[in-house]
């Protein structure tokens, strides 16, 4: 396994490091073949969809405020806190898709994500207009490997005792 990435170095049959799937797309990011595109129209339709339900179940619960005649300061803290949770959680989202998020973080942020999951929702289906969720940081990090890759094995090719430049042949003397 690559320490940066986590993707297998060597694939089965083949040498070199093997690209890391994505959710919904597996390796097709790679070169864009087995239905790539309709993968991307889909999870788009699919998050935006799923924003829209999520929204909706929203208006049921502001509703829900309403009928138990909480106040309106109440209602108006529960309308702030989502859509604070759902910003940060869209720039927290969108920012996962192009670095590596720190697990500290991640952790310490993940019931501000749960109440902010529209906004993830939402940062899925913009970057899914654009690319795959998540392809740009994956195809900077099998670039990087494979050009590493390509210098380890370019440097080791042969058996080195082999190399005649590096072990002339030996003179032998006649008896």
């Amino acid at each position: 396994m690559s320490d940066e990435n986590g993707t297998p170095s060597t694939p089965a049959g083949s040498t070199g490091p093997r690209p890391e799937p994505l959710r919904f797309f597996g390796t097709t990011w790679v070169n864009h073949d087995d239905g790539y595109t309709l993968r991307r129209v889909g999870v788009a339709a699919g998050s935006l969809a799923a924003a829209a339900g999520s929204c909706l179940v929203l208006r049921f619960a502001y509703e829900g405020l309403q009928i138990a005649d909480t106040g309106r300061f109440v209602t108006f803290l529960v309308i702030v806190m989502f859509a604070v949770c759902s910003a940060l959680a869209f720039r927290q989202t969108l920012d996962g898709f192009t670095k590596r998020p720190d697990p500290d973080r991640q952790a310490s942020l993940r019931g501000l994500l749960a109440i902010g999951f529209v906004g993830s929702l939402l940062a899925y289906f913009f970057r899914s207009l654009i690319e795959a969720p998540g392809e740009k940081l994956h195809r900077e990090e099998y670039e990087a490997a494979r050009v590493q890759h390509e210098k380890r094995a370019h440097r080791r090719t042969g058996n080195p005792s082999k190399n005649r430049t590096a072990n002339p042949p030996k003179k032998r003397r006649r008896k």
